[in-house]
């Protein structure tokens, strides 16, 4: 199990914007809290316009790429619906911002950066791993090719560091090192994910750390930078930070679940997407070194040469249940779950918006699985 302490790029706070009219400790918290679906609304209706704007600078290529990606436009540049994720890493921007005592507004431009750069590793995802299909339609570079989409998730990533540092203020240059450290760890875990398709001897150790590197990062920097933006102390920034990466590691076991399990109405994915492509992900890397006949049968299944489809995807996936990596995925997504809301519940924050993160998380640690 990867250890969270202290981080280079943790966001001090000791120069930050103008304190908020009500602390934290103070300010009047509204009298409803919202229910998860209510605020990824908010948090998308505030996002969406700024977010249009910063992909509107790109080169007309990139452009025309990143707004089929985002659901805005078809592969003939007609407008869409609007398809995009439920953008949950730039709600917990905005929430933390509040939940420190500032004002969402604030933390917009931290937001937008965010959900860039989580963008960009999205694009760069698909190609590396051959998907075809993301949110129910296909993906970029199954659509435009993959040098082209590899571009445009390029141009995300430099658009997500001119949002950060498009307007003075002295937060800038730590919440740019914050969020550069963070792309950094989402790519070493990539690195090691792909370095795990050709390795029979990955551990369960190994695969928490890629993990906590590939998701949890940029999740604790989304809720470090809110904190920043909002004038937190460097005290609730590092809770806020550790609240971040617990929640996202607790959130790549429930993806990987849903990769093996999942309803392609929901998740915009095959059936058994993951095994298909023999993917080590935690609850498969959990049954393979289970030491249980069920371990050792889908171990061969993995090893094969020829493709897994059918029946043998369907063995596969019953092989990982009784290996006993369902259930532990499961339980370690709940057991960071807890961890994650005592790091929210330690920093002192506004009550509502504290609340309103606690519903946030419950709705990414308890997604269908």
């Amino acid at each position: 199990m990867p250890v969270w302490g202290d981080d280079p790029a943790v966001l001090r706070c000791d120069h930050r914007p103008p304190a908020p009219t009500h602390p934290a400790s103070t300010r009047p918290a509204p009298a409803r809290i919202r229910p998860a679906a209510e605020v990824l609304g908010w948090s998308r209706r505030l996002l969406q316009p700024a977010l249009r704007d910063a992909v509107e600078t790109l080169p007309e290529a990139a452009r025309g790429i990143a707004a089929y990606h985002f659901g805005w436009r078809d592969e003939r540049g007609r407008p869409a619906a609007d398809g995009g994720g439920k953008t949950i890493r730039p709600a917990l921007t905005l929430l933390a911002a509040e939940a420190v005592g500032g004002t969402a507004a604030a933390a917009l431009p931290a937001a937008v950066a965010v959900e860039l750069a989580h963008n960009f590793s999205l694009l760069h995802d698909d190609v590396m791993d051959g998907d075809l299909t993301r949110r129910h339609r296909p993906t970029a570079w199954s659509v435009f090719g993959a040098n082209a989409a590899v571009l445009a998730g390029d141009a995300l990533l430099a658009a997500a560091f001119e949002a950060l540092a498009g307007e003075p203020s002295p937060v800038v240059a730590p919440a740019v090192r914050s969020l550069s450290r963070s792309v950094l760890d989402l790519i070493a875990g990539q690195s090691a994910d792909l370095a795990f398709e050709g390795r029979s001897d990955v551990t369960l150790d190994e695969c928490l750390a890629m993990a906590g590197r590939k998701t949890g990062a940029l999740l604790g920097a989304a809720c470090a930078l809110g904190a920043a933006y909002g004038g937190g102390t460097t005290d609730q920034s590092v809770r806020l930070r550790a609240f971040g990466e617990r929640l996202g590691l607790a959130f790549q076991l429930v993806d990987d679940l849903l990769g093996i399990w999942g309803d392609p109405e929901v998740t915009g994915k095959p059936v058994h997407s993951d095994l298909h492509s023999r993917k080590k992900s935690l609850p498969v890397v959990a049954a393979l070194t289970s030491a249980t006949p069920a371990g050792d049968e889908l171990a061969a299944l993995y090893l094969r040469d020829d493709a897994l489809t059918g029946d043998d995807l369907s063995r596969a996936a019953a092989l990982v249940d009784a290996a006993g990596g369902r259930t532990w995925a499961a339980t370690q997504a709940a057991a960071l779950l807890t961890q994650a809301v005592a790091a929210l519940d330690a920093a002192g924050l506004v009550p509502a918006a504290a609340a309103e993160l606690r519903t946030l998380a419950r709705l990414i640690a308890h997604r269908d699985h």
